[in-house]
């Protein structure tokens, strides 16, 4: 197995790159993005590619699945359970206006309504001792009302988690015994940071796009291995680093600038190879558009992500 492939869906079209490590032959092949179902798209680009999946030993792939699915809100419907008092920090959010000088500029609708998003009595302190223990019969209810309402996936932020996620774990597991085959995503496993806003903000749409990103990787994985990959599959994260199908799947937000991120590193060593150590790298995909800075031959880096943070979005 001499070959490695990478292959990236974008909004319109999807792309394939092949390397042989023995010829160093580079193999450049290009395909119409199938939004219907998105591994056909992968498995016509290998095909335009005449790649033999036999042949390959690691296949990377980036995609634009979890970003296109909240720029167009195409996620699963996500319910939002959190400590009681705390219903409503989604909505509330920082105060921040993306247009400043725009006196009647609206926030975005959360991704959760508030008639799904519930409360428990339990609280920890910053320092992660507990105040209120959490009694996980108030989970019995919300349980009830989530499958009454048709939720797909719940997301599960407790206040000062980062220093304790015992709560957050036993209201996971007991929802997943309420709610078989309902994904459910904890704040704390998520990310482990301070900051309440961001955090829910985060579970929330990590949950939104789960049952899309799980059954897509299922789907093209499954393909893949049909038609003969016995290598190596990982996607890539939005660190431009890769994780393998089973994390990707569990922690599906980390994806969100997966294609894009990879396009910024391989900028950078174009750069690089050109003698040029600071340069612009400009992503014009079928659905979004991505810009990123590259000083001293580093792309610039973040912790903060937003989404529909635009004047486009103020009215």
């Amino acid at each position: 197995m001499s070959l490695v492939a990478a292959t990236d869906i974008g909004g319109t079209f999807t792309d394939l790159v092949v390397f042989d490590t023995e010829t160093r032959e580079i193999t450049i092949a290009k395909a119409s993005t199938t939004p219907s179902r998105f591994a056909e798209g992968v498995l016509d680009s290998l095909t335009a590619g005449a790649v033999s999946l036999e042949q390959v030993g690691h296949l990377i792939h980036g995609t634009t699945i979890v970003i296109n699915a909240l720029t167009e809100r195409k996620g699963a419907s996500t319910a939002l359970v959190t400590t009681r008092g705390f219903r409503d920090v989604l909505e509330i959010g920082r105060g921040n206006r993306p247009d400043m000088y725009n006196l009647v500029c609206r926030k975005p609708e959360p991704f959760v309504p508030r008639r799904l998003r519930f409360e428990v009595s339990e609280r920890v302190d910053r320092h992660g001792a507990v105040l209120t223990p959490l009694d996980v019969a108030e989970l019995d209810p919300i349980a009830d009302a989530c499958r009454e309402q048709g939720v797909e996936a719940i997301a599960v932020c407790f206040l000062h988690s980062y220093a304790h996620p015992e709560h957050e774990r036993a209201a996971r597991d007991r929802l997943h015994q309420l709610l078989p085959g309902i994904h459910v995503s904890t704040s704390s496993d998520i990310t482990r940071e301070w900051r309440e806003y961001e955090r829910t903000s985060t579970a929330v749409l990590n949950g939104y796009v789960q049952p899309v990103v799980a059954g897509y990787l299922d789907d093209l994985g499954g393909a893949l291995r049909h038609d003969g990959l016995s290598g190596s599959f990982h996607v890539v994260q939005s660190s431009a680093g890769t994780a393998s199908v089973e994390t990707a799947r569990r922690r599906p937000i980390s994806l969100v600038e997966s294609g894009p991120a990879a396009g910024v590193i391989g900028a950078a060593r174009v750069a690089e190879q050109l003698g040029e150590p600071n340069a612009v790298y400009l992503d014009i995909g079928g659905t979004t558009a991505k810009c990123s800075l590259i000083l001293g031959g580093e792309p610039g880096t973040t912790t903060e992500y937003r989404i529909e943070w635009s004047p486009t979005f103020a009215g």
